[in-house]
């Protein structure tokens, strides 16, 4: 694999801006927690992919934290960027700040972290460009990498164990073996 020259975090920036409209709320008149998800999805993916300049997957969410709720009528910003990349991964952080269009004011409605895996055409994995981080915010993010990777790692084989004692049972037939 070919090794790619390292970018600024800031050549990977992406902006998504929406109206949050009656069909992307709840009974509380809140945008869908589902919804924000796939915002952030899809805008961490355009952050990735505008790094690695290959197709990506997403690979893992770590929690998507959400803090303040995004109402009917307000508009709703995601902002990513790439904070760190590892051989074929890449980490994006995602900022969610919801608008009130009248007043003006805005908060900060959800962070989130997601990583990514950098493939060709035959779905092979592919180097990825370090990341060079310029901003304080940055630096802080990048300089906290190393300890997320190695959280999702322990996650990802705790999930990998409970998968392996499910297995592709449904949750009934799990029940009619433990009653039986």
């Amino acid at each position: 694999m070919t090794v790619k020259p390292a970018k600024f975090c800031k050549e990977s920036r992406a902006i998504k801006a929406a109206m949050v409209l009656p069909p992307d709320t709840n009974h509380y008149g809140t945008m869908f927690g589902g919804k924000v998800m796939s915002y952030i999805d899809d805008i961490a993916a355009i952050a990735a992919t505008r790094h690695a300049r290959t197709s990506v997957v997403t690979a893992s969410t770590d929690s998507v934290d959400f803090l303040h709720p995004i109402r009917n009528g307000q508009s709703v910003c995601l902002e990513a960027f790439v904070t760190w990349t590892k051989r074929t991964s890449v980490e994006v952080f995602v900022k969610v700040v919801s608008e009130d269009m009248l007043t003006g004011e805005r908060a900060v409605c959800a962070t989130s972290f997601v990583t990514f895996v950098a493939i060709d055409v035959n779905g092979e994995k592919q180097m990825v460009p370090a990341v060079i981080p310029e901003t304080e915010l940055e630096k802080f993010l990048f300089e906290g990498a190393p300890e997320r990777a190695q959280k999702r790692l322990e996650k990802r084989e705790g999930s990998k164990a409970l998968a392996a004692r499910f297995g592709a049972m449904s949750l009934w037939q799990i029940e009619q073996v433990d009653a039986g």
